[in-house]
């Protein structure tokens, strides 16, 4: 894989499951950019994401975008103060409880032992009980969506007065206050 990861996906969101889900860029304007369209592409997430998976198949890049899209719904309706789909729910409850993973310190880092036979699976398994502990934990009421132009990805508000509008600064809000300069 010749491709720079961070010119490929954004890996600034605190959030491991929110991270995810912005494999789907601009997804609020009229060409939502998808950049898990290949099992190759969702095996460099994957290893960003430091997962170690060696291969990737059709079958679980469409689990993976089943899920990726499960959890932004499910943080979406959250944000919007509306109840999740009850099918999104299931998908994440059955992908968290298909995997083995198990945390591991390696090297002096937190890290994944994952399964030799399903690895991808355990790896899903991660992504979605990170989103189980935020979209169900005592901090789902600072679960947002972007308010940058075209953007609507999540984001765990951590700020003191919960008055974040962006996912991040570095983008999505230098956007914007470069678009209030241009127009000044």
């Amino acid at each position: 894989m010749t491709e720079d990861i961070h010119q490929v996906f954004r890996m600034d969101n605190g959030v491991l499951a929110f991270r995810f889900t912005a494999t789907v860029s601009d997804r609020a304007s009229l060409a939502p950019r998808e950049r898990l369209g290949t099992p190759a592409r969702l095996k460099l997430w994957l290893l960003a994401a430091e997962f170690d998976v060696a291969d990737v198949s059709s079958t679980d890049l469409e689990d993976a975008v089943e899920l990726r899209e499960a959890i932004y719904r499910i943080g979406s309706a959250i944000a919007a103060g509306e109840k999740p789909d009850s099918g999104d729910v299931r998908t994440l409850n059955a992908v968290a409880a298909a995997g083995h993973a198990k945390a591991a310190l390696q090297h002096e880092h937190a890290g994944w032992h994952l399964t030799e036979t399903a690895p991808v699976k355990d790896a899903l398994g991660v992504l979605a009980t990170s989103a189980i502990h935020i979209l169900g934990g005592p901090d789902r009421s600072r679960v947002k969506n972007c308010e940058g132009p075209g953007c609507a990805g999540l984001f765990l508000d951590t700020s003191r007065g919960a008055n974040r509008r962006w996912c991040s600064m570095n983008t999505c809000g230098n956007k914007v206050k470069k678009s209030r300069l241009a127009v000044s």
